[in-house]
């Protein structure tokens, strides 16, 4: 970890800047609205790569956060995205990248929600407002966008292992270069983290691993980790660094300002220095400290990059800092939309409570609602139902649930795999747990789902939210994998509900399944159908006709197989090309498939025993390995109509490529799997 001695930050900050730094107030401002017009932040203005830091001050650093932080809400507002965790890293931010000879020095941050300042310090001031839009910057580090993102990310727990990586190879190569790694307690929980933490002893690598503790991740952090940084939180001790780079036990100065924020209602035990699981496992450990204080930043960080070994600084930092609503409710302002278009006659009070209020007209219920609809209403009538969740209660409707059922309410943080294999656990005695979990994120619970879950056949219930392409939040969020993954295991079964209705009762059809289940479903609102009372249970793998448009003695007969909710874009593409089109004389039937696995195979000779000329499948999905594999896989395998008729074959899904974040409309229209789009394949296929 120690720099070279050529480099003018290789060094400790000499003791006159140290002096002159505790001298200052370290206080930044606090906002309250969101500046509709771009700020006036000269000094930030100046900064255009890192090296334009060091000639700054301490004082001109902490003018900086207050520039910085103002200039974040002001490009959130312009372009919404994450938010409450971007504004509580500005100091930490800044004193990195002004201690650390970056893009030499590696920084590399975890889950990368928090990199919103790392980006403007790094040359991409200006473009920061094109954030999470179509061709703009990404919602997170990626490597080709900046020589300063080491690492692309978006799921969590990642940083240490990728940092550990880059410490080994650099060591391997004799180059001593500083590898930091910023993570969330949030993040901690992940079992990546502690599997690379283990092998970082192992290896005695010179790592400095930055433990950035809100006491969040999305929501409020849990568990008996949480617990363990409250203990060093709240004893009122910290592990200070003294200027030779050893661990000295103190009292820590600032205990009495953050009363207000203890996790625990009784005080822990004064630690020693054992009593710290990183000391435990073999890291020095120096903490906790104010992680807004820029002079302590400064004086603390300018040390341990120099101590040898994996070394972990643990700071406490306020998720939101210095936007007042967002201190109060860092949950709600985790991310925030764009702000509405300005009503002059209004408040600028007003025009910053639109943020969170939405108008009052009726909406279509998102797929997220539905599920915690339906979680209490099965809950209410089915005592055996549990439910399993990692880290993501908000996001995937559960709150309404939490708080009615708490006993059968099981949020396990960041641990996927964890997730699965509980809920294996819990149906081996005889109740019935629902996992609901993000499509990206099953990814990593993936080895899980086979061995633990489907080997064994048990009564587990997958409630797949964010399915699809996911718009600004980009290739990193896409669920467009798990039909493929999920189709090929054994035991299992895999519903695509149509819209918010059908979502519903195949919820409520794979929870009464006696097996492997797994309901898949978008991100966002629905289409506003309407939820029917009570709950149907549908029949496992039975397709629905939707429509049949054109006419019947037409030469060429169209079976347009649609999986979940492309069944709208179907049904729309088909009156487009019957009843817009004179040239293509073509009947065609729309088909909601409703189930990827079982699939209806009797619909399909159904359909081929009725002389369709033409099959297309339809999925917001990639190609291969999809929807549309299996319909090929069976029709070319199995079907001895299809090999005598040999009907014409086109699957219509996502490319193989990762398609860039934008709007939703806008990567729909990407892979032509709008309604233009889809209509143009379509009269190809015909012709």
């Amino acid at each position: 970890m120690q720099q070279s001695p050529h480099s003018p930050k290789s060094q400790s900050l000499s003791t006159s800047v140290l002096d002159s730094a505790a001298q200052l107030s370290s206080l930044q401002q606090t906002y309250t609205v969101i500046p509709r017009v771009r700020p006036h932040t000269p000094l930030l203005d100046a900064i255009d790569t890192p090296t334009d830091l060091s000639t700054l001050s301490a004082a001109k650093l902490i003018t900086l956060a207050d520039e910085l932080r103002l200039f974040l809400l002001y490009s959130a507002g312009q372009s919404g995205g994450h938010f409450g965790a971007n504004l509580g890293v500005v100091e930490l931010t800044i004193v990195l990248h002004y201690l650390l000879e970056t893009p030499q020095d590696q920084i590399v941050w975890d889950v990368g929600h928090q990199a919103y300042a790392h980006k403007v310090l790094t040359g991409r001031r200006e473009q920061l407002g094109t954030i999470r839009s179509k061709d703009g910057l990404t919602a997170f580090p990626e490597r080709a966008e900046s020589v300063y993102d080491t690492f692309g990310v978006g799921h969590s727990s990642t940083s240490i292992s990728a940092g550990l990586g880059m410490s080994l190879a650099l060591r391997y190569q004799g180059r001593e270069q500083t590898v930091a790694c910023i993570i969330g307690d949030g993040a901690m929980t992940g079992g990546m983290a502690f599997e690379a933490m283990n092998d970082a002893v192992q290896q005695d690598a010179d790592l400095l691993v930055i433990l950035n503790d809100n006491d969040m991740s999305i929501s409020c952090s849990i568990g008996g980790f949480s617990r363990h940084l409250a203990m060093l939180w709240e004893s009122g001790y910290q592990v200070d660094i003294s200027e030779s780079g050893e661990p000295v036990l103190c009292h820590r100065p600032d205990m009495q300002a953050f009363d207000r924020r203890k996790r625990h209602k009784e005080m822990r035990d004064v630690p020693q220095l054992e009593d710290n699981l990183f000391k435990a496992i073999g890291f020095t450990y120096f903490g906790p400290f104010d992680g807004h204080n820029i002079p302590e930043l400064l004086r603390v960080l300018s040390l341990a990059k120099q101590v040898k070994g994996p070394v972990v600084v643990h700071i406490y930092t306020t998720k939101g800092k210095g936007f007042a609503p967002a201190e109060l409710d860092p949950v709600g302002y985790h991310a925030i939309s764009k702000l509405p278009v300005e009503n002059h006659e209004a408040s600028k009070a007003d025009s910053v409570e639109q943020l969170k209020k939405q108008p009052s007209t009726k909406q279509a219920l998102k797929y997220s609602q539905v599920f915690g609809q339906f979680l209490c209403d099965k809950a209410a009538a089915d005592d055996k139902l549990l439910a399993v969740t990692p880290a993501m209660e908000e996001g995937s409707g559960m709150t309404d649930f939490a708080r009615h059922f708490p006993e059968r309410f099981f949020d396990v943080a960041i641990a996927e795999q964890h997730a699965v294999t509980l809920a294996a656990g819990m149906a081996t005695q005889g109740v019935k747990p629902i996992v609901a979990i993000y499509s990206t994120f099953l990814q990593r619970g993936y080895d899980q789902l086979i061995h633990d879950v489907a080997l064994q056949n048990l009564d587990v219930m997958f409630a797949i939210d964010r399915a699809g392409l996911v718009g600004e939040d980009g290739a990193t969020h896409a669920g467009v994998f798990d039909f493929a993954f999920l189709r090929c295991v054994p035991n299992m079964v895999i519903a695509a509900p149509k819209d918010e209705n059908e979502c519903y009762h195949l919820l409520n059809t794979c929870y009464e399944y006696p097996g492997c289940t797994a309901v898949r479903y978008p991100r966002g609102t629905g289409t506003g159908a309407d939820i029917k009372q009570p709950a149907q249970t549908y029949k496992v793998g039975e397709a629905v006709v939707e429509s049949v448009l054109g006419k019947a003695d037409a030469p060429y007969k169209l079976a347009l197989l649609a999986f979940g909710t492309m069944v709208a874009t179907a049904q729309q593409a088909a009156e487009s090309l019957t009843n817009n089109d004179a040239a293509l004389d073509c009947q065609i039937q729309v088909v909601n498939m409703r189930w990827v696995k079982p699939l209806d195979t009797a619909m399909l000779e159904t359909l081929l025993a009725q002389g369709v000329t033409h099959i297309a499948t339809l999925e917001e999905h990639m190609i291969m390995g999809g929807a549309g594999s299996a319909v090929n896989e069976y029709l070319l395998n199995e079907s001895a109509t299809f090999k005598q008729s040999r009907p014409a074959i086109a699957n219509i899904g996502i490319p193989d490529r990762f398609i860039a974040h934008g709007s939703q409309a806008e990567q729909l229209a990407d892979c032509g799997l709008d309604v233009e789009g889809v209509v143009k394949q379509l009269k190809t296929l015909l012709s």
